[in-house]
């Protein structure tokens, strides 16, 4: 079967890989669609810590965030999954630790994740083993275009739900990428009044174009009381930001990650009695983004801005957009291409 692989940084190939076969307890994946993301970029270039850490090394195949469908299964696996159309979690934890037996697989110091860590292999490929416990079943409403965007809505759903969003309140969110965007179509299913702030005009007037209530760059955001802000940027000045533009009492989340630390003044948190959360991951919020799809709550499918096959990935992933590609952030592929 073909695969993309990284093998260095920006090296990468298309490759000829043997096929998985299914281990007891797993199935394996027909892959419909893939999501690029900046996780993947950070491994091509070499940036990604994982790298540094020994967590993961060349050469890998990466992504994880896929649709597709169950074509085997392994030992101890039911049959019935075999032709399902489906989704799973990126976390895959050891199972025996004391985090996995709280429901924090997703921490888990043992844990592998589905193309970044461990050598687990990543869905730009035909083919993708995954355990049968990380699976999660798509209805028929959830095409394969948001079905590949449940991993990131997880993400979202999760941030949004750390916000703790009451009726009528007010959230910004810094960054206007994929996450930051399904964070705000989340939010605004919940009946929040909803802005954006981002540096470029044509991603704050995407941005408008999905509903949002207001979308600003830095210098024109309005001096208006904030109940939460989510930060899904990647600069390290807007966790400080963010923590200053939050109402005293209230909720900042943080889900962006920058390439280097980001510093916050714990004095402004506890002077402002401000609560703040982390998000890793969108295990437990995988279920509620397919809800949300299937029931038309979020439509996710706005944010693809083109779908490329195996080929495509290396110029992706250098920063280059695809010809015709619309103004969504989200790149998709289809290894079938």
């Amino acid at each position: 079967m073909k695969a993309f692989v990284v093998t260095g940084p920006r090296r990468f190939s298309v490759e000829e890989v043997e096929p998985p076969v299914p281990a007891a307890g797993q199935v394996v994946v027909d892959v419909e669609r893939a999501g690029v993301c900046g996780t993947d970029a950070e491994f091509f270039s070499g940036d990604m810590d994982y790298l540094r850490e020994g967590r993961a090394r060349y050469p890998m195949r990466i992504g994880h965030e896929w649709c597709g469908t169950v074509s085997a299964v392994g030992d101890g696996v039911d049959e019935s999954w075999i032709g399902r159309r489906v989704t799973g979690d990126t976390m895959l934890g050891c199972g025996r630790c004391r985090r996995c037996d709280t429901g924090l697989q997703h921490v888990c110091e043992d844990r592998f994740e589905i193309g970044i860590r461990g050598g687990w292999p990543g869905a730009l490929a035909e083919r993708l083993p995954v355990p049968v416990t990380a699976l999660h079943a798509l209805p028929d409403a959830v095409d394969a275009v948001a079905g590949a965007l449940v991993e990131p809505g997880g993400n979202a759903l999760r941030a949004v739900e750390g916000a703790a969003l009451g009726p009528g309140a007010r959230l910004l969110v810094l960054g206007p990428g994929t996450i930051g965007l399904l964070a705000a179509r989340f939010a605004l299913a919940k009946g929040a009044e909803v802005h954006v702030m981002g540096l470029s005009e044509p991603s704050l007037d995407f941005a408008r174009t999905l509903g949002v209530h207001g979308a600003w760059t830095c210098e024109r955001l309005p001096a208006l009381p904030f109940d939460a802000v989510i930060d899904a940027a990647t600069s390290p000045a807007l966790p400080a930001r963010a923590l200053d533009l939050v109402e005293p009492g209230k909720r900042v989340v943080y889900i962006g990650l920058a390439a280097s630390p980001s510093t916050v003044d714990t004095r402004t948190m506890v002077l402002k009695d401000v609560t703040a959360v982390g998000i890793l991951s969108g295990s437990t919020g995988l279920a509620g983004a397919i809800e949300h799809y299937a029931s038309g709550a979020v439509d996710p499918r706005p944010l693809v801005a083109a779908t490329v096959g195996l080929d495509g990935v290396g110029d992706v992933l250098a920063g280059r957009r695809p010809a015709g590609a619309g103004p969504g952030p989200k790149i998709h592929v289809d290894p079938r291409l």
